[in-house]
Formats: C-alpha cells, structure tokens, sequence
C-alpha cells in the first residue's frame, strides 16, 4: 500500500466529528505553529515540502505565498476554494465529508502563516450539505479554542466562515470566486493586479484549493523535508485522485506522487482495470478540461517510457503526446466508448458554464457545441472537423480566464488523436438515437 498523509484515518468510525479527529492527533499542526513556529518559519516549511496547487495549476504553494503583499494595516485574507466544478473531480467532496476537521486544522495553520485573521472558504451550491458538515465542524473548532480570539493564549486570533455558491463553474477561477464573495456576479478579473496584492474587497489575498490546504497539515506537523521525499522529482508527496469511468473501482484514491499510470489503472489496490474486461481506449487524466490521450500515449511517454502520475511525467510531450495532472479527475473510457460523443457532452457543459465576458467563449463555445451536435445528427461534413479546429485555437489563449482554455484544449486533443472516428461519424452516421432521446428528455430545442 502506498503511503497516506490525507486519508490515512477516513476509516476510522467516528472521524468527522471533534473528539475522534483530537484522539487521533488532530490539531497537532495548529499547536506546532502557534507555539513554537514564527509565520515566516510556517511558509518556509511549505517552500521545502515542494507543495504545488492541487486545485489543477499546480503552481509551488510556498511560492505563491510569498508573493503575498503585507501593507501595514491593511488586512489580509486566505480563501479556501472548495468551489469542486470541473467535471470527473469529486475529491475535495470526500475530504471535507469524511474529514472535515483536516480542513478547518489546515486553514488555522495556513492563516496564521499568511498572517489573515479572518478567512473563508467558498463552497459550490450543490455542496450544500457539505457545507452543514463543515459549519458543525467550525462550531466544534470554536467550542474548543482552536478558533476566535487569542487561540492557545498565542494572541493570534482568527474567525473562519463558510460561504454558499451558487453553482457557477466560473466561480472556479479565483478572482471569478473573489467576485462572488464580496457579492458580485461571478466575473473573472482582468489581471495584473493579481489577488495576492488586490484581493478580497481590495486586500492582499491568497486563494488555495482544499486538498492544498489540507496538505499543509502533515506538512508542519513531519516537516518540509519529510513531505518532500514522498514523490517523485518537483511532483512531491500525495495526491487525491477522483477515479471514475470504465473502471472496477471507481473511487478517490490517494497516491504517492511517481506511481505508474498503468499501475494506477489495473492494480487491485487501486482502479483494478477495466470494467467487463474491455480494453483501455482513452484516459482524461486530470478532469474535463485537460487534453484527452489515447491508451498508447497515456500508458507510455514519447520517449516509450512508462508513464507516471505526476506533473511532468504527465505533460512529457507538450499537448502533442501529453496531458496534464491537473485537478486529479481521471476519467477512464474503455473500447465502446465514443469519443465524439464524449466531447460533444464537454463542450455543452463549457458553453453553459461560460460567464460570457470573453467573446471567444462566449460565441466559440456555443458554435464548437452546434457543430459536434451537427456531426452526431449525420449532418456533417469533413469541413466541421476542420472548422472546430479552427474554432478552438480561436478561443485558446484570448480570454480573461483559463475557460476558454479549458473549452479549446480538448476539442483540439480530441481532433488530434481521433480524427478519423470524427471522419466516421461524418461518412457513415450511426447511433443518433441517443442525442435525440436526450433532447427530448430534458426538453432542449435541438440546434
């Protein structure tokens, strides 16, 4: 069994609440740092774990927080985005259900670091239940001194609040979500000035994903040094993966960082291989917006190498022949699976979820979604392929955010490696009947 920091005690009955969480060495970070670490020293522990954003960017954690502004008087925020949108992601749900005192222990410690005293965390609407487990778990922090004022008579005081979204994937994207905090519609901002030095009603403020957060805890309480030698290379430590597709157990599984994905995939341990003794097809290896690969590329590197889950082995390539880590939504497809379809159901959901802003994604977004639909209906022609083509690399790189990114790279992945099951649909129309019955069953006009 690989290693566990995060999920090392989601077994044990009883966890989620305060008294099972404290038994089982919970808090132990928050002690460490507010008796007898400086904030400075807090930060240079997260700078030698090697930390990078989970949230799908992984940029260095350590990095980012030290880019953080400190004006005198001027206050200073740390926001927990727990906004989990990107489709085939599920596992910062399971953290805060199972354990959401690992959470609210991360966000003490990595406030006092940033020097916030007060701070948020942003969950998406359709968590709202989620957000009742993490309000009882405040509750409970605050009843036992760990939150308000003067925690552990340290004269460090911090107050933490839970704020509901509305179910924006916009709200994803951090100053989308900063937006949406201070009770704005949720637009993404022009950048620069970047959130770490106007953010949060204009103050200096730090935006991290909720297994980010939840990884500084093992990181004080172990040692920098010590998270840094789980891994492999500058990909350091664990990583929550959310499983789910054509697989036997689908799941969120935490791996050591530089595990093989073919390992990944067909070991018991994990994903236990494919359903129905299919063969692997295609992988989405780090939720719907990263480029799609198929099994001979996402098994093996360009170089013929095994591929590893890890930031670098993943992107080994550039999109020509690889993907990205990011977010952890790895989505399995076996031989049966249609990957036109499959795009055609991403490329819906980008153009709904567009804030409309950028007029690339707004209008590129909705075409790319006609044309697939065109393509699916037996109306197409070879010009949609190259159209869609055209469209895509029209929207990458000319919007405000990393939607329209998110919208373009796989359409482009998609044409890249499977062109010819476009061609297909295009030459020889089939299995239309479902796009229909879907129309029909959610009462859409069809485009």
């Amino acid at each position: 069994m690989g290693k566990k920091l995060l999920l090392k005690n989601d077994h044990i009955t009883g966890i989620q609440g305060y008294d099972v969480y404290r038994r089982e060495g919970g808090y132990a970070s928050v002690e460490k740092a507010l008796k007898t670490m400086t904030p400075e020293a807090v930060v240079e522990e997260v700078k030698k774990s090697g930390l990078r954003g989970r949230g799908g960017a992984g940029f260095p954690t350590g990095m980012k927080w030290s880019f953080l502004a400190k004006p005198p008087g001027v206050a200073r925020y740390l926001v927990c985005n727990a906004d989990e949108s990107e489709p085939g992601t599920f596992k910062d749900r399971y953290l805060m259900e199972r354990i959401p005192h690992l959470l609210i222990e991360g966000m003490i410690t990595s406030s006092f670091a940033l020097g916030a005293n007060t701070s948020y965390i942003y969950i998406r609407g359709e968590y709202y239940y989620v957000a009742r487990i993490l309000e009882k778990a405040i509750d409970e922090a605050y009843a036992n001194g760990w939150l308000g004022q003067n925690i552990l008579g340290s004269g460090y005081s911090l107050d933490l609040y839970v704020q509901v979204g509305a179910g924006a994937y916009i709200c994803g994207e951090e100053t989308a979500l900063l937006e949406s905090l201070e009770g704005k519609r949720g637009n993404p901002r022009i950048k620069p000035p970047f959130p770490a030095v106007a953010g949060l009603y204009g103050c200096p403020t730090v935006v991290n994903n909720v297994e980010t957060i939840a990884a500084v805890v093992p990181i004080v309480n172990d040692g920098g040094d010590e998270y840094a030698k789980v891994g492999i290379g500058k990909s350091t430590g664990t990583k929550l993966i959310s499983a789910s597709g054509h697989i036997n157990k689908p799941g969120v599984y935490e791996i050591e960082m530089g595990i093989t994905v073919e390992d990944f995939i067909y070991s018991d341990e994990y994903c236990g291989g494919i359903r129905n003794g299919k063969k692997l097809k295609a992988v989405v290896a780090g939720g719907s917006s990263v480029p799609i690969l198929p099994a001979h590329l996402i098994l093996k590197t360009s170089a013929g190498e095994k591929r590893l889950m890890s930031y670098e082995s993943l992107a080994d390539g550039g999109f020509a022949t690889g993907t990205m880590l990011g977010s952890g939504g790895f989505i399995v497809m076996d031989e049966d699976t249609s990957i036109v379809k499959n795009l055609w159901n991403f490329t819906r959901f980008y153009h709904h979820e567009s804030c409309g802003q950028c007029s690339p994604c707004r209008e590129g977004t909705g075409w790319m979604e006609k044309i697939l639909h065109r393509i699916l209906e037996g109306h197409g022609s070879m010009s949609d392929v190259d159209l869609l083509w055209d469209i895509q690399g029209k929207i990458e790189g000319k919007t405000i955010c990393p939607l329209g990114d998110a919208a373009a790279w796989p359409v482009a992945a998609a044409i890249r490696h499977f062109r010819s099951e476009f061609e297909d649909y295009i030459k020889n129309p089939k299995n239309i009947r479902d796009v229909k019955h879907y129309y029909r069953l959610n009462n859409l006009v069809e485009a």
